[in-house]
């Protein structure tokens, strides 16, 4: 289990991630919290759940289109991973993309709240959630067998998406947003894809 912890925190990706989120929930610690900061931190990891998944299902999930550049960014950020799902490098969200879409919803709670203090926490809370996803990704992805049930559950549910169907079980840090949008199916009434393991087949 070791190797894989420092496989994991040790990827450039993730370390950099850490040092982002260390550094602003401690400057918000140096400013003095406030009950405040704690509301928006936990409102910044629920944004990032339903995010993710609205990202994964409509976004990740687009048919292929023809524009090359396009294709190309699809191919990286989600497509080679549902052809070769245990690579490394493309099991993880790369930073180029994942911390320019991040920024834009700090800047629009920003706008709505206007404090750079409340923007801070909901922002901390964005990483943490991003964090947390990677880590219940790779696990999924991994050898490793999760100890709770949640977990064990979570780590189920993903495979099932890219071994089952890939039009189904979307959330990877929570299943609990399919349920509210119908995609938690249970896997005995849904058929196998033929396309799972290659998005670009779709037609």
């Amino acid at each position: 289990m070791k190797g894989y912890y420092r496989e994991f925190f040790l990827f450039p990706d993730i370390t950099i991630l850490l040092v982002l989120i260390v550094g602003s929930i401690g400057w918000q610690v140096w400013s003095g919290l406030t009950w405040g900061a704690f509301i928006v931190f936990a409102f910044g990891m629920l944004t990032f759940m339903f995010s993710e998944y609205l990202t994964h299902r409509f976004v990740f999930h687009l048919k292929p289109p023809k524009n090359p550049f396009l294709l190309k960014m699809l191919k990286r950020l989600h497509y080679d991973h549902h052809t070769d799902p245990n690579d490394l490098h493309l099991l993880f969200l790369p930073l180029w993309y994942s911390l320019p879409n991040l920024s834009v919803l700090a800047i629009i709670f920003y706008l709505i709240a206007g404090s750079w203090g409340l923007t801070l926490g909901f922002a901390s809370g964005l990483m943490m959630m991003l964090f947390l996803y990677e880590w219940k990704h790779y696990v999924a992805h991994r050898p490793i067998k999760p100890r709770t049930k949640f977990g064990k559950w979570v780590k189920k549910t993903h495979i099932l998406h890219h071994f089952k169907n890939e039009n189904f079980w979307y959330g990877v840090s929570t299943p609990f947003v399919d349920v509210l949008f119908g995609t938690l199916k249970n896997e005995k009434d849904v058929e196998t894809s033929k396309t799972a393991k290659d998005l670009e087949k779709r037609v």
